[in-house]
């Protein structure tokens, strides 16, 4: 199988660049360790330690500027885990970089883009076990505003598989480029439909949530590094076609970040009715749900960034813990041939 992949990397590469008198080639690298434990009182069943190493190597061919292909491999490989490789991703994309758009089409690591979505609607074991979005990606953005709409298929329909796929976009707006306020928002959806063969009692199904946040930055204002402090709604949408319409239970979402040289402290909040969202963390099913992650960065070199975090999870009744550590190394991209006309 590995054979195959890097074939059909190596030959894309080079029928793509004899058609081409211009351009670059370059190539990039990066890796993820992990180690993460989890002791959920909540959630028994998801007490469990994620451990392991995700690697990605992927080669570029620059037409211009502007335009770009990118094909390679993401492979994770678990601790202890036989075979080697758990899972190996291709990495197939179209990507157009303009001064105010990129586009994406094909399947692109989702570090970088999609990262910053609350865990309430995409949880973090997504940048273990799902590194890649599988479809389209579109973003503008300029000096006051950002804004990316997406599409992520997640099974592809057959006679025993279902056809899901999740879209959603999200945007943050800064009114003044020296003043501490912004408005950001979140939102997604997945549809769930039967396979091709329907069970009996099978229904086409919804799920999703948004939030809009009032947010204020005050990095560099105060002795701190970093000091951000956010407040808003949430809601989460749900229903079974044919069955029952929308489902949408609300609530109340505030946040807090702060950061002083190696050290952080990162504080989310939730009051409301519990949401079950499926690509979500299950800890917002909770009608109150506070974390706390305390944060220590021992190694912040110019490629390579270790974490420790230590997380904190309270809810009525119950006092939960999570110790992580992450280590990430990033080459960049690297040119390995120019061409001329």
């Amino acid at each position: 199988m590995f054979k195959r992949i890097y074939l059909f990397v190596f030959f894309s590469i080079i029928t793509a660049t004899a058609a081409l008198a211009q351009g670059s080639l370059d190539i990039h690298f990066n890796g993820l360790g992990f180690m993460d434990n989890r002791e959920y009182k909540d959630f028994v069943a998801r007490s469990r330690t994620y451990s392991g190493v995700r690697t990605t190597l992927d080669l570029g061919l620059n037409v211009d500027s502007l335009n770009h292909f990118i094909v390679g491999v993401n492979g994770i490989h678990e601790f202890g885990a036989k075979p080697y490789f758990l899972k190996v991703n291709p990495v197939a994309y179209y990507s157009f970089t303009g001064k105010n758009w990129l586009f994406n089409a094909g399947a692109f690591p989702r570090e970088g883009l999609l990262d910053d979505y609350p865990r309430a609607l995409l949880n973090d074991t997504l940048r273990y076990y799902r590194p890649n979005v599988e479809g389209l990606l579109t973003r503008f953005h300029n000096a006051h505003f950002t804004e990316t709409a997406w599409i992520d298929w997640v099974s592809r329909q057959t006679v025993t598989d279902r056809e899901q796929f999740l879209f959603g976009f999200s945007g943050k707006y800064r009114p003044s480029l020296t003043g501490p306020f912004y408005v950001s928002h979140y939102f997604l959806l997945m549809h769930d439909a039967g396979a091709e063969v329907l069970l009996p009692n099978d229904h086409i199904q919804d799920n999703g949530g948004g939030q809009i946040r009032l947010g204020l930055d005050l990095s560099h204002k105060t002795i701190l590094d970093s000091l951000s402090i956010e407040a808003g709604g949430m809601m989460s949408f749900e229903r079974v076609r044919g069955v029952d319409g929308f489902h949408k239970p609300a609530g109340f979402v505030a946040n807090a970040y702060l950061s002083w040289k190696r050290f952080a402290l990162f504080d989310e909040f939730y009051k409301g009715q519990g949401s079950h969202i499926i690509y979500g963390d299950a800890f917002f099913e909770k009608k109150t749900y506070n974390r706390l992650d305390i944060i220590y960065t021992p190694f912040l070199y110019k490629r390579v960034k270790g974490q420790f975090i230590l997380s904190l999870h309270q809810t009525p009744g119950y006092s939960s813990n999570q110790e992580a550590f992450r280590v990430t190394v990033d080459l960049g991209r690297q040119t390995l041939v120019r061409f001329k006309d």
